[in-house]
C-alpha cells in the first residue's frame, strides 16, 4: 500500500522561503577586545559647563564640535549645559550665541567643567531707509 502526500504549490513556495530565511539567518559577532582598558587610559570623557556674559547665564546659546556643526547642545535657562558626545584632549569647542563674538576653547586633559565668558559684538545692519516723502497712513480716520 503506497501512501503519496501532496502539498499545493504556494504551500510548498512558502515553506521553502521561510527555510531559506530562517537558515541564512547567523548573527555576526565582532571579535571582543582581549585588553582590558582601564580607565586612566581611556581618553574621552564628558564636558559639562556654563555659558554667560558680563550680566549673567546666557539661554539658548550654541556649543558645537568644531569641525562637526551636526553635534551640539544649547544652553538651558541657567547657561548650562552638558556636551552630548565625549571629548578627548585636543577638540575644540565652539560657543556662539547672537550679538556675541564667537569663542574657540580647546579641551584639555582631565578638564570635565568650562565656565565661558562670551563678549558682546557690534551687529551692523546694512543698508538704509530712503524716502522722498515722508510715511503717510492709508487708513481713513
Amino acid at each position: 500500500m503506497k501512501t503519496s502526500f501532496t502539498l499545493p504549490r504556494k504551500t510548498l513556495s512558502a515553506i521553502t522561503v521561510l527555510m531559506i530565511a530562517l537558515l541564512s539567518y547567523h548573527p555576526i559577532h565582532a571579535q571582543k577586545n582581549t585588553t582590558p582598558v582601564s580607565n586612566e587610559s581611556r581618553q574621552d570623557f564628558t564636558v559639562k559647563g556654563n555659558v554667560s556674559d558680563e550680566n549673567g547665564p546666557l539661554l539658548g546659546a550654541s556649543v558645537t564640535l568644531k569641525g562637526n556643526s551636526t553635534v551640539g547642545v544649547v544652553t538651558d535657562d541657567n547657561g548650562a549645559f552638558t556636551f552630548p558626545k565625549a571629548l578627548k584632549a585636543g577638540d575644540v569647542l565652539v560657543f556662539s550665541f547672537l550679538g556675541y563674538e564667537m569663542k574657540e576653547v580647546k579641551i584639555q586633559k582631565n578638564v570635565n567643567f568650562l565656565k565661558v565668558v562670551l563678549e558682546t559684538d557690534l551687529v551692523e545692519i546694512l543698508g538704509a531707509l530712503e524716502s522722498n516723502e515722508p510715511y503717510s497712513s492709508k487708513r481713513n480716520h
